[in-house]
């Protein structure tokens, strides 16, 4: 016998009591806990959005802006990092009237993308944190006339299937519950002692799947 101890959120838990009572091997999945008592597993989500950014500045973009997550949640806190990391990285000043808060959805992408259209500068690529966000984002683009990617790269985050569907296919990152899943069963073939010692927090890559939504910074006319 084992446990799987899983959260539809990725965050740090307070971990029942009765899992540290358990003779049985515990494995927690999209969680961890502060004292590491546990084996855990949950996505890179800084190196993911790191990634992301990195692709849009890889093609020559430099006005990146993004549409955040709800700020509550650590996957919207640490993809903001990995952004901003990758514009450091590149040299590129962080500006925070590009980086405008959403809530995952389409509708907020939507009403964000029109609010970064409002700039006086607008971006020349937006790098949506979710893919429900980049469904609206396309709506509003597409909206104003804009072409994706010629006038404006998108990418987004998840690889839901959607995200294939789209016109353009979008260009994403891969949230790697499969393999999450696959990494919690592996260590369950060797189990671990319930309760004791510190493991340390496995994070497993998110990867990009390049589609047809990011192309280079349209020349000025």
């Amino acid at each position: 016998s084992a446990l799987i101890y899983m959260t539809i959120f990725t965050r740090e838990i307070t971990a029942p009591d009765f899992l540290y009572s358990l003779d049985i091997p515990v494995v927690l999945l999209n969680c961890y806990t502060a004292d590491y008592a546990f084996p855990a597993v949950v996505p890179s989500e800084i190196a993911g959005g790191q990634s992301a950014t990195r692709h849009l500045i890889a093609h020559g973009h430099r006005r990146i802006a993004t549409i955040t997550g709800e700020p509550w949640m650590q996957a919207a806190q640490d993809r903001l990092k990995g952004y901003r990391r990758a514009l450091a990285t590149a040299d590129i000043p962080f500006d925070p009237e590009l980086v405008v808060e959403g809530d995952w959805s389409a509708s907020a992408g939507y009403a964000a993308t029109v609010k970064l259209l409002g700039l006086k500068e607008r971006p020349t690529a937006i790098f949506c944190q979710n893919d429900r966000t980049a469904i609206g984002c396309y709506e509003a683009l597409k909206e104003a006339g804009l072409h994706i990617p010629r006038d404006i790269s998108v990418v987004g985050y998840d690889d839901e299937e959607i995200a294939r569907h789209l016109f353009p296919p979008l260009t994403t990152s891969i949230l790697p519950h499969l393999a999450m899943g696959q990494w919690a069963i592996e260590q369950l073939e060797t189990p671990p002692t319930p309760g004791r010692g510190r493991y340390p927090i496995t994070k497993l890559e998110c990867p990009l799947v390049e589609r047809e939504s990011v192309a280079g910074v349209k020349s000025p006319t």
